[in-house]
């Protein structure tokens, strides 16, 4: 077939274009089935929302919890060494026949056995004789005339003690005045 036979029956069988059938469904949605779907959409949203704001109070809830028991039950291992301790001041002061020797021997052991707690859990001793003052560590008693530098540490009166480097008591001190120019 050539154009102008393809063109002629064209013309003579016009090809109508089939009119939309108002019975098959739009493809576009509805303004109210779109509304519907949209508040829908919300509700899931806001049904996640409300689950994840839920599990955040759970955890922060579980979470206060740990840190309550950890403060309660902190100084549970450092106390059970120590009952150790305990028993044997306990032990001793129910010695009857106890002589001055053997009560120090007794304390000898029993000071010890607290070192050994001590070190175990990191407590440590501040005895600076001999060293610059510094106020971190040291509270001063008094100020003396000395031969030593100034602020030096000439005499400790109570040992003071660190726990992980942290002061838990300052060591009690006399320290060195600056010698005066008379």
């Amino acid at each position: 077939m050539t154009q102008n036979e393809t063109n002629e029956q064209n013309k003579a069988n016009p090809q109508t274009t089939p009119e939309p059938d108002t019975d098959t469904p739009e493809a576009m949605p509805s303004l109210e089935e779109m509304l519907k779907e949209a508040e829908r959409r919300a509700q899931e949203h806001h049904d996640s929302w409300m689950y994840a704001k839920a599990e955040c109070e759970n955890i922060r809830r579980r979470s206060n919890e740990d840190v309550a028991k950890a403060q309660k039950y902190a100084v549970e291992r450092f106390s059970k060494e120590m009952l150790a301790v305990k028993d044997t001041l306990e032990a001793g002061l129910t010695v009857e026949t106890a002589n001055v020797e053997s009560f120090k021997n007794g304390m000898e052991l029993t000071l010890k056995q607290l070192s050994g707690v001590f070190e175990k859990f990191n407590i440590s001793e501040i005895n600076p004789v001999g060293e610059k003052f510094d106020a971190h560590k040291h509270q001063a008693i008094s100020m003396v005339e000395s031969d030593q530098p100034a602020n030096t540490i000439i005499s400790v009166m109570q040992k003071g003690y660190a726990l992980n480097e942290r002061v838990l008591r300052p060591a009690l001190v006399l320290v060195s005045k600056p010698q005066s120019t008379t």
